[in-house]
């Protein structure tokens, strides 16, 4: 497993701290695909590092930061033990700054665009939960300033239904999946975001996947939210998804 090394994220609010997967061969003369890794409301947990790791050996270069790094106090993540892991994660999602973390992960996109090990011009976004709706908007606001993200992989982004009005800006190819047993983001308005998303079936640089049973947050290994066969397919649609639109010759 490639193990991340702590990361400082320069931006204009001020260095941002986060954790950075280089996959083996990756330089200035064999630079390859990046991916900022966009954390869920657990913030940066062993978890979310499993799917850093896991995208560098596909041969990415990944740079999730630190979102909860800007709170008083930073913190990194909720730790598993937490008698009340979930209100803890709720609370401290409350507390972020949207317009400073959409910011940041446009701020950790640029840090990897800079970067020599990496291809400039094949960026992306992977994100989870509050992660996944936080990259969606990032997707929208990067081609409203004519910086477009290379790809989008959003898993249940639990902010899309508020942000429904942007996806007419969301023009890099992307994937979308969701549980039909989300009881955080009910089938109703699952199928609200795949019309708008999707402009009701036109972008063909769209794809939605829907995984029957699954409830929020099946891709965490957590059992309070794990639905493995839910979880196996996602995560081969993603691959399969990232092979096609940012292929790293692996």
């Amino acid at each position: 497993m490639i193990e991340p090394v702590p990361h400082e994220i320069p931006t204009a609010d001020g260095a941002l701290p986060g954790l950075l997967w280089l996959p083996e061969g990756a330089s200035a003369d064999a630079p390859v695909p990046g991916l900022v890794l966009v954390q869920e409301i657990f913030g940066l947990s062993d978890y979310v590092r499993s799917r850093g790791a896991d995208l560098a050996a596909l041969g990415y270069a990944v740079l999730a930061p630190q979102i909860f790094g800007r709170l008083d106090p930073p913190v990194v993540a909720v730790e598993d033990d937490d008698p009340d892991v979930l209100g803890t994660a709720m609370g401290l999602v409350g507390q972020v700054d949207w317009e400073l973390a959409a910011r940041d992960v446009l701020g950790a996109r640029d840090a990897l665009v800079a970067m020599p090990e990496v291809d400039d011009l094949a960026v992306g976004l992977v994100g989870f939960c509050f992660g996944g709706g936080l990259a969606f908007d990032v997707a929208a606001r990067a081609a409203q300033a004519q910086t477009p993200v290379a790809a989008l992989v959003s898993f249940y982004g639990s902010a899309l239904p508020g942000l429904l009005d942007r996806a007419g800006h969301v023009t890099c190819p992307s994937l979308h999946v969701f549980g039909t047993a989300d009881s955080y983001i009910p089938m109703e308005q699952v199928e609200q975001i795949r019309e708008a998303v999707t402009a009701g079936g036109t972008r063909e640089q769209v794809r939605f996947e829907l995984h029957e049973g699954a409830g929020h947050a099946f891709d965490n290994p957590n059992p309070m939210f794990h639905h493995e066969r839910a979880s196996r397919e996602a995560w081969a649609q993603a691959e399969e998804f990232l092979a096609e639109h940012l292929p790293t010759g692996r």
